[in-house]
């Protein structure tokens, strides 16, 4: 779920040098994959409902599945099931356009717009060399301009709305808003997880850099057989605090990586939202938490016309943010304190292959 988000800029990205290569089989489909053990299904519903014992039970289970993968599912969330269908309908009629169509909405990675074909390679970012990911994406970003001229430089320009999707904002402007509304509610149990007060991390989002980007997987029909080594999207880490990804269940779809189980198929709900944290997450919480490694799979050769549309938000703080490490016992590493955007801006970086 790659963090495309948050870079003003609009123009094609450079090519990036190569990184070493990592080892590891590209993960071609398999009916009979297990899926992976130690990522849970939550319902919110007991943490709404403001019963202590429930919500000290559920936050118990958070901590757990966050200390093994880094992933859980979370149901009773309340993001309704037919704005995510008309979200991925109004980009879907954006993406089957013709590529010359698109061409004017083309963004760099972490920009506003489009990211056509060969965009990125996610491996990157861990050193993995992969070849680039076989996606399309429609990327937005905070909607807010900043008061501090350099941050906004940075971090802040319009979105871009395509006029061959008209359907597509008022869309996305809904759904963003209970996507800010679930991050903040997640936020403040994920800091009862860690016996912190509630806002321990919400008091960093007053004026957050989300991003969102909506994620097409076409067959191979669209981007052609997988080359060694690629994937829809390649193995990586999310690079900020929390993700909240809508996605389809594919055999060309979602794996998580654990020391105990390796690559295994994520489990999936039709109910519920599947969240992850990153890497700066993963920072602040002195390495209790770990950010989540996965990939997306590439067609498969059982199904190659399989076509997936995944709704991602990447949760972010406010530019600024200093990220400490939560200290002993509930921190297992100390970090040098880092400012949060210089971090982001380094990984996002990192991915820009073309």
């Amino acid at each position: 779920m790659s963090d495309t988000t948050n870079d003003p800029g609009t123009a094609a990205g450079t090519a990036r040098p190569a990184h070493p290569a990592a080892s590891g089989p590209p993960g071609a489909a398999d009916s009979a994959r297990p899926a992976v053990s130690g990522v849970p299904t939550v319902d919110l519903g007991p943490w709404l409902s403001g019963d202590r014992d429930a919500r000290a039970a559920l936050a118990r289970t958070v901590d757990d599945a966050l200390r093994t993968a880094g992933f859980l599912l979370v149901t009773g969330h309340g993001v309704d099931p037919e704005l995510r269908r008309r979200v991925r309908d109004a980009a879907r009629a954006f993406f089957v356009l013709p590529a010359a169509v698109k061409q004017p909405y083309a963004a760099r990675v972490g920009g506003r717009g489009w990211l056509g074909p060969g965009a990125e390679a996610n491996g990157y970012a861990e050193g993995t060399e992969t070849p680039p990911d076989l996606k399309e994406s429609l990327t937005f970003a905070t909607h807010e301009p900043f008061e501090d001229p350099v941050t906004n430089a940075q971090w802040y320009a319009p979105n871009v709305w395509p006029a061959e999707a008209p359907e597509l904002r008022a869309l996305c402007e809904e759904y963003l808003a209970e996507m800010a509304r679930l991050e903040n509610l997640l936020l403040e149990l994920l800091g009862r997880a860690l016996g912190l007060e509630p806002d321990f991390f919400t008091r960093h989002m007053d004026h957050p850099t989300y991003g969102f980007n909506i994620n097409w997987y076409p067959g191979t029909e669209v981007v052609g057989e997988a080359r060694p080594g690629q994937f829809r999207i390649g193995p990586h880490t999310d690079f900020g605090t929390v993700t909240v990804l809508d996605r389809q269940a594919g055999k060309g779809g979602l794996q998580v990586f654990t020391e105990a189980d390796g690559w295994q198929d994520a489990p999936f709900d039709p109910a519920a939202l599947t969240i992850n944290i990153g890497d700066l997450m993963a920072r602040w919480t002195g390495d209790r938490w770990r950010s989540g490694r996965h990939r997306v799979l590439p067609p498969p050769a059982e199904a190659p016309a399989e076509e997936l549309i995944s709704l991602v938000y990447f949760g972010e703080c406010t530019p600024g943010t200093l990220v400490e490490s939560v200290p002993a016992p509930v921190g297992r590493v100390v970090y040098e304190p880092v400012d949060s955007h210089v971090y982001l801006r380094q990984k996002l970086d990192s991915i820009t292959v073309g």
